[in-house]
């Protein structure tokens, strides 16, 4: 369904690519999948209910967490390099949310003179017609075609789209998948991709554990509200009877993986119910389940994972302490 803006110039579109009962579907999938695996886990992408981004924008702002600042502060010393070095004419960004901290590429390309198309990626078409209506007044020779999809199955890179494109998959995202679905993932960029487009990358550094830790164990406990907030919408979907007051959220450092794990922990021996399943599942005291994982990188563990990927990593900028990297990668056959 493509519903375009209703001015002469048809600055803003927005086409829902996803069936009517994709989200309904892919969470009875994830849920009775993870729920009855072993160890069990659950989906990040499941965070994300009005609730949780709400929670996660304070997540954020909070002094713990880390990731946002610095990848804020290198687009802000970096974008004019970035759009000199890639001259695209179109930017697709995936998983684009509200669009804030784009808004540094946007203007360094339109300063570049070269940015004619922003495609905006998200499931959330309530995000994305916000972020429309918004750019569509700070960029007002911009053409924004959003497209709510989900990215994993469905990578929004049309031969119609001017080039050289530039796809931006900006936040540490790429820190929830694991080795083998980023092996999967790299696949598709290269696959739609061609040799004059480029990626950008950003990606959460390996780092001492007092700085990694708390920024997943902040002292307010918002980071426990959001983690814990996941069982809320199980109960709320899919007529689940979770009781939050019977997990506890503990995130913990895997040296060996080089990656955070967050769970949620069952405080008791439990049953819970998940009716439109028809499914219960049983909680031992102490057992834990899984809800995220944030894999941290080195520069050339990431820059060989690229490189088998189909992808030479040209450029590769930290913010001044070294957290957070934000990486410029092109094809290469």
């Amino acid at each position: 369904m493509t519903s375009p803006d209703t001015g002469d110039t048809a600055r803003f579109t927005l086409e829902d690519r996803l069936p009517a009962d994709h989200y309904q579907a892919s969470l009875r999938a994830d849920v009775a999948a993870g729920l009855s695996s072993a160890p069990r886990t659950l989906s990040p992408k499941w965070f994300y209910d009005q609730r949780g981004s709400e929670l996660f924008e304070q997540i954020t702002a909070l002094p713990e967490y880390y990731l946002t600042r610095a990848e804020q502060e290198i687009l802000s010393t970096r974008a004019a390099e970035i759009a000199a070095a890639v001259g695209a004419r179109t930017l697709v960004e995936l998983g684009s949310g509200s669009s804030r901290k784009t808004r540094l590429l946007l203007d360094a390309l339109t300063a570049a003179g070269t940015l004619e198309r922003y495609v905006p990626v998200d499931v959330s078409g309530s995000a994305l017609v916000a972020a429309g209506e918004a750019l569509g007044r700070e960029y007002p020779a911009l053409r924004v075609a959003a497209t709510v999809t989900d990215f994993e199955d469905d990578l929004v890179l049309s031969a119609d789209d001017p080039d050289p494109r530039m796809l931006a998959f900006l936040g540490s995202t790429i820190g929830n998948f694991d080795p083998a679905q980023r092996r999967k993932l790299y696949a598709a960029f290269r696959g739609a991709l061609r040799d004059d487009d480029s990626l950008l990358l950003g990606a959460d550094l390996v780092k001492d554990t007092s700085v990694l830790v708390p920024a997943y164990n902040d002292d307010l406990g918002i980071t426990a509200a959001f983690n814990k907030n996941v069982l809320a919408v199980l109960n709320r979907e899919l007529d689940a009877d979770f009781d939050l007051a019977e997990f506890e959220h503990e995130a913990v450092w895997n040296a060996q993986e080089e990656r955070i794990e967050m769970y949620l922990r069952s405080l008791v021996q439990q049953s819970v119910k998940i009716r439109a399943l028809d499914l219960a599942v049983d909680f031992a005291a102490d057992e834990l389940l899984r809800t995220e994982l944030s894999c941290k990188f080195r520069r050339e563990g990431l820059t060989a994972e690229l490189a088998a990927g189909g992808f030479a990593v040209r450029h590769w900028w930290t913010d001044h302490a070294g957290r957070f990297a934000l990486l410029l990668a092109q094809p290469v056959r």
